[in-house]
């Protein structure tokens, strides 16, 4: 069964407001505003920052309502759509190029690691509406994730704690905790060795579970009829 959206613009967006819906603002004036304002400060004091300086980062963030742990490393080529739907544990890591779209709250767990260029994708469309309202998702990353570069990561996916995204992949649905993952669309390759366990340990582990470990990617959740059909929430 596929997941509920958490915001569904047909529901917040009145037709009133503009006739061709596939042209309608999907969120109210006051979001865009504060997403302008964020905006600007990202273009004037947070991108020109020098690389160092990752409690100045972290402090824009904070200011724009974003919740975040001790030793957060944001680079100044990141980006992130909305600061007030992100929460961050401790010692998270955003690369350069790193891109969190959440217009639903995104959760980060402790010692996450998103590398460059990778995408948290939190919203898509509902195309069997006929307003082609954006719809989006709540998500987690658990402790210990990481996102390689390039890879993607699609509406409402979970990714389990310690779960490897490998370079270029494409997440439709949920990573099982400490597995790799790689290919479009993503499927499990192996189990990763989790902290405390020695080689021998992570080497059996690997005969034993890698081909129970490969799955069957099934379409992203916004594509499921569930979400599409669900009314109001």
């Amino acid at each position: 069964m596929g997941r509920l959206a958490d915001y569904h613009a047909a529901e917040h967006i009145s037709a009133e407001t503009h006739a061709d819906a596939y042209t309608r603002p999907a969120f109210t004036l006051r979001n865009r505003l504060r997403r302008l304002v964020w905006n600007l400060c990202w273009l004037l004091l947070y991108r020109p920052s020098p690389r160092p300086l990752h409690g100045w980062r972290a402090a824009l963030l904070r200011l724009f309502g974003a919740t975040l742990g001790p030793d957060c490393h944001f680079y100044p080529a990141s980006r992130i759509w909305a600061p007030w739907n992100l929460s961050c544990a401790d010692h998270v890591a955003v690369a350069d190029g790193a891109e969190i779209y959440n217009p639903s709250l995104i959760q980060i767990d402790s010692h996450v690691i998103l590398s460059q260029g990778c995408y948290l994708c939190g919203a898509t469309h509902d195309y069997n509406h006929p307003d082609f309202p954006l719809i989006a998702y709540r998500m987690h990353i658990e402790g210990y994730a990481w996102i390689c570069a390039r890879a993607a990561v699609a509406p409402g996916v979970r990714v389990g704690q310690g779960a490897v995204l490998g370079l270029g992949a494409v997440a439709l649905r949920d990573l099982k905790p400490w597995t790799v993952y790689s290919g479009n669309p993503a499927v499990a390759r192996m189990q990763r060795r989790r902290p405390g366990m020695d080689g021998n340990g992570a080497q059996q582990e690997n005969e034993e579970t890698t081909l129970g470990a490969i799955e069957i990617p099934s379409e992203p959740p916004a594509a499921h009829p569930p979400d599409l059909d669900r009314g109001p929430a």
